[in-house]
């Protein structure tokens, strides 16, 4: 279990890296230290001819914006580092924006961020870290946002990996008429950094790998599921100004554009796990996606009160049949519109940024034949019907069954 958590990151970034170190010069410059400064300028990476990657444009009709804030949950010390007081959330937030609405092009990650998440697997000094920090997003700072109210999709990513991996698709659903919250979880990401200068790395992985058996590691990530389901709920109650037991001020200056009555959670890998402990507990919010996560939240042996729920995994690790045992266990319990799919050909990072980012830097991983193509356009194409069907009441055949344009979809119906 160990393994297929925080080994699953290094699997990541030595892809990345390897990319970079076939695409790089052979020479002493190319380990020299990056720039510190974030940036999408391609002339802050120094001493490499490493071409920073490019996310694939947004298919839908808005452009997108972004606002990136800490929100902090006064009520709550946190769990990892309890000195540290309470506890702190990095959310951005993508939305429907004006075409031609102005704002300046939002960065990736930062330096310092993405030289810890390289650092996972000692690979910092291999690619220089704005090689992945200057990825080109398609998102505006201050873009004017769109006219109108927008269902509302809360993004968590997987253990160890930050916010940032789950870019490409906050920025379709944004595109599509959604506005899309994507949280970094304090002291659960390999680097956050935040706006006073403090950067938080991941005390829960070091947490992690200090469990005796694998017994402590499940109940370690089942505290990990459940802490972030409260998490989203908190970043609800922020964004809407709603809460479960009175009202709350609302932390987003756009925060109109959100019909607090339209509202999805969604995740990769235990962020998966974690859209399924909103739901337990949230009744406000109306859908869910894990994508590739083992549920360590477990959906409720009386379900989830009739609301629709999807599973998007790889073929290998999340068939039926497969050694994880809670998807075949937690698709019986749900009790409202559900289905489960699989990708033949996938990895367990095939539905976040990693398959673009590798690909570009020059890397084919034979362990994962699934172009990068198919991946964002299986992701996005997915994700995208069911929160369509389900937050915008819109018909979407694609998730009636096969389809002969997606043959690597495979619909379960055990």
């Amino acid at each position: 279990m160990k393994t297929s958590l925080r080994s699953r990151t290094a699997v990541m970034v030595m892809a990345l890296a390897t990319a970079a170190a076939l695409a790089a010069p052979a020479t002493a410059a190319a380990a020299r230290p990056a720039s510190t400064t974030a940036t999408s300028d391609t002339s802050a990476i120094t001493g490499t001819d490493v071409t920073p990657p490019t996310l694939p444009r947004p298919t839908g009709t808005y452009a997108v914006g972004r606002d990136t804030f800490l929100l902090t949950d006064h009520s709550r010390q946190d769990p990892w580092v309890p000195e540290a007081g309470a506890r702190e959330l990095m959310v951005s937030v993508d939305y429907p924006a004006r075409r031609h609405g102005g704002g300046t092009p939002a960065p990736y990650m930062t330096p310092e961020e993405a030289r810890l998440y390289l650092a996972t697997g000692d690979l910092d000094k291999i690619i220089p870290p704005a090689v992945v920090a200057a990825t080109r997003t398609h998102a505006r700072e201050d873009a004017r946002p769109a006219g109108g109210r927008f269902p509302l999709v809360l993004l968590s990513p997987g253990f160890g990996t930050p916010r940032a991996t789950l870019t490409g698709l906050a920025e379709e659903l944004a595109s599509r008429g959604y506005v899309v919250a994507t949280v970094d979880h304090a002291y659960e990401s390999t680097g956050v950094s935040l706006p006073d200068g403090r950067v938080l790395t991941c005390a829960a992985c070091d947490a992690l790998e200090e469990t005796p058996d694998t017994e402590a590691r499940q109940k370690l990530l089942a505290t990990v599921s459940a802490g972030r389901g409260t998490d989203l709920s908190f970043v609800l109650d922020r964004l809407t100004g709603e809460r479960r037991n009175g009202s709350h001020p609302r932390a987003w200056r756009h925060a109109d554009m959100i019909d607090p009555h339209r509202v999805g959670a969604a995740g990769h890998s235990i962020g998966g796990s974690a859209a399924v402990s909103t739901m337990a507990t949230d009744r406000r919010v109306d859908a869910g996606i894990n994508m590739d996560g083992t549920f360590y939240g477990r959906v409720p042996q009386s379900g989830l009160g009739g609301r629709p729920f999807m599973l998007l995994g790889t073929a290998a690790d999340h068939s039926p049949g497969s050694a994880d045992t809670s998807w075949k266990e937690d698709f019986a319990r749900l009790d409202g519109w559900k289905r489960w799919l699989t990708v033949t050909g996938s990895g367990h990072f095939t539905f976040t940024d990693t398959p673009e980012l590798a690909e570009q830097l020059g890397l084919e991983d034979p362990a994962v034949p699934l172009s990068a193509t198919r991946s964002t356009e299986i992701t996005r194409d997915y994700v995208t019907a069911f929160f369509d069907r389900h937050l915008r009441d819109r018909n979407r055949p694609l998730l009636n069954g096969p389809t002969p344009a997606n043959p690597e979809v495979v619909f379960h119906r055990p």
